[in-house]
């Protein structure tokens, strides 16, 4: 059995992850968002070995991360609306699905069969020294078991992954915490597929176009499966107080057993999110329940991942 070893993500990790990549092995590596588990984007088996240690179904498309412009147009096709997202929110934590780019050197499990693809330019300094090092794009959906908790924290990652993958680079807790917002562009609007720390507001000040929230109820880019960032335990909802038996995650005035924000910052909140939920995880309690968090800003991206979390699973 593979043992999970962490280690720091200086140049010397950085060597040692793009060495198991080029031998089509993924390796857990931190982004500004969460941890993702990075494979060669360009090769079909390294891309299954993803998939085979996430657990995750092949019908799930994975993100491509790419260092800039010019390797992201070696993917997906730029209209001008595309062209604008990129210059005002990259590198960033914004994945923009578009069409895929002719002869796209890519392999066809990322896309999960699509004629789309999702692209994203991190702004992480070991991410994108990864991308630098293995010279080429880079498959990485979040560091986790397929539809458990995503991982902030290295060893978030080996608890999840442990013995599945050979290495984790550990660059500290990550600093947004939720996953990128990801949307699909089209010529005269946005879709909104998974909402992040890049707002409806922040789309729409660059945009100038509507961007929906529209559901076609087909699995277009990672994020959209009805139970997803889920914990082991029961989790429930807008909780004013704990019931028998249950760790509250609190937020604002609704103190808890630990707090997202005392303050009722959405950013915080939003940076702790899953730490706490690892933590309550982890705990003694038999169920976890959340404070209720404002639909607004931010608190949207951080209601739908609970959500998602609390979703009747199969």
């Amino acid at each position: 059995m593979t043992h999970t070893r962490i280690i720091p993500a200086d140049e010397i990790g950085i060597a040692q992850a793009a060495a198991l990549i080029g031998r089509g092995l993924p390796v857990a590596v931190p982004t500004e968002t969460v941890y993702g588990l990075a494979g060669d984007a360009r090769a079909g088996e390294a891309v299954a070995a993803i998939y085979a240690a996430k657990g995750r179904p092949s019908f799930n498309p994975l993100i491509v991360h790419v260092d800039g412009m010019a390797m992201a147009e070696t993917v997906a096709c730029f209209s001008r609306l595309a062209h604008r997202l990129a210059t005002a929110f990259w590198p960033g934590p914004l994945t923009m699905v578009l069409p895929i780019a002719p002869h796209a050197p890519i392999a066809p499990l990322v896309t999960a069969g699509l004629p789309t693809v999702a692209v994203r330019a991190p702004a992480h300094r070991v991410m994108r020294a990864l991308i630098t090092a293995t010279g080429g794009p880079l498959a990485a959906p979040s560091a986790n078991a397929s539809g458990a908790i995503s991982a902030t924290r290295a060893e978030h990652v080996a608890q999840s992954l442990e013995g599945r993958i050979e290495l984790v680079l550990d660059g500290g807790p990550t600093e947004v915490g939720l996953e990128s917002t990801i949307v699909a562009v089209e010529d005269d609007r946005l879709r909104l597929l998974r909402p992040g720390s890049i707002t409806v507001q922040m789309l729409r000040s660059v945009a100038g176009v509507p961007v929906d929230s529209c559901d076609t109820g087909a699995i277009e880019a990672p994020g959209q499966m009805l139970s997803h960032y889920a914990p082991t335990k029961p989790l429930r909802l807008g909780a004013q107080q704990a019931r028998p038996g249950e760790f509250l995650i609190g937020f604002g005035a609704v103190r808890g057993d630990a707090n997202l924000s005392e303050h009722g910052s959405l950013a915080q909140a939003a940076a702790r999110l899953f730490d706490l939920l690892h933590v309550a995880d982890a705990s003694d309690a038999a169920a976890i329940a959340v404070a209720p968090i404002p639909e607004q800003d931010l608190g949207l991206a951080i209601n739908d991942r609970l959500r998602r979390a609390a979703a009747p699973r199969d």
